[in-house]
């Protein structure tokens, strides 16, 4: 289904501007119908798909070899709303989508960071690499749960 990084991205980038969407219409609909479970509902689907964007900006950034400045473009995207459709936009016009997965070694001396082969062994098993994904997304939801709303519980 993934088989490159931009296949991967553009899904998360468009299921992120979804979920930006349900929000914005939960909360209108709690203003206008009084109905606040709308917003429990929805803010809950987009926070998981946030942190779910958020884990796929760093994994094909590793994965492009991008710098700094576009993985933080990237990650930090996924605040503003809608945001992530130009982001991903201005990365597959810069070239920095294109490409397979790295799966295995090559001549670049950028291959042999410690964490490049870590990448390659979960990059060549992809239900190992979701299932580690995931499992740390619900952990960091569930704390973020814990933590409570941003702006403390009304």
């Amino acid at each position: 289904m993934f088989r490159t990084p931009l296949s991967l991205f553009r899904t998360l980038a468009f299921a992120e501007v979804g979920s930006w969407t349900l929000l914005i219409t939960a909360l209108i609909v709690r203003a206008t119908l009084d109905l606040g479970v709308a917003v429990t509902i929805a803010g809950a689907i987009h926070g998981f798909v946030f942190l779910s964007y958020g884990a796929t900006a760093i994994l094909v950034a590793l994965n492009q070899r991008w710098g700094a400045w576009p993985a933080l473009v990237a990650i930090a995207s996924a605040v503003i709303p809608y945001a992530t459709i130009p982001t991903e936009v201005w990365l597959h016009r810069r070239g920095r989508l294109a490409g397979p997965w790295r799966l295995e070694p090559t001549d670049d001396p950028r291959d042999r960071t410690g964490l490049d082969p870590l990448m390659r062994w979960f990059l060549r098993r992809p239900w190992a690499l979701g299932a580690i994904i995931l499992l740390a997304v619900v952990a960091l939801y569930a704390a973020l749960l814990l933590i409570g709303p941003p702006g403390g519980r009304h």
